[in-house]
């Protein structure tokens, strides 16, 4: 996947939407803290199967937060008359997971474990008793 930087003239003008993570610019999205940078003419790009790439892509950085991200890319789409469809919900809950309770509001939870959980921790060792109580 191609990424590009905003040259500086783009930079500097004003942000067409922001929030703590990604600033949308009129050329692209851009992640404030990283300078991880999508250009607008990719960002309706699909994989072969139909669903979005970013959302895939975005999910395997350990610094991409799903509500900031998804917030961000639905205000990109908007901005660029870009029209989402199932498949773009789909992407983000294979890419992000589920939130299960008790998580961080941005914590990662992959779908795997929601659908093929942990085994559970090996119990510790305990005594043996007979089945049959001896006789005297």
């Amino acid at each position: 996947m191609v990424t590009t930087r905003l040259d500086d003239d783009a930079a500097k003008a004003a942000p067409l939407f922001e929030n703590r993570d990604w600033r949308l610019h009129a050329d692209g999205l851009e992640h404030r803290d990283t300078g991880y940078f999508i250009d607008r003419d990719t960002l309706n790009a699909r994989r072969p199967d139909g669903h979005w790439e970013w959302p895939l892509h975005l999910s395997e950085k350990s610094w991409c937060g799903v509500r900031s991200f998804r917030e961000a890319f639905i205000a990109a789409l908007d901005a660029f008359g870009i029209v989402p469809d199932r498949k773009l919900t789909l992407s983000f809950a294979l890419g992000f997971g589920t939130r299960v309770g008790g998580a961080a509001p941005d914590a990662f939870v992959p779908l795997a474990d929601l659908v093929r959980p942990r085994a559970p921790a090996p119990r510790a060792a305990f005594a043996v008793r007979p089945l049959v109580a001896a006789r005297a």
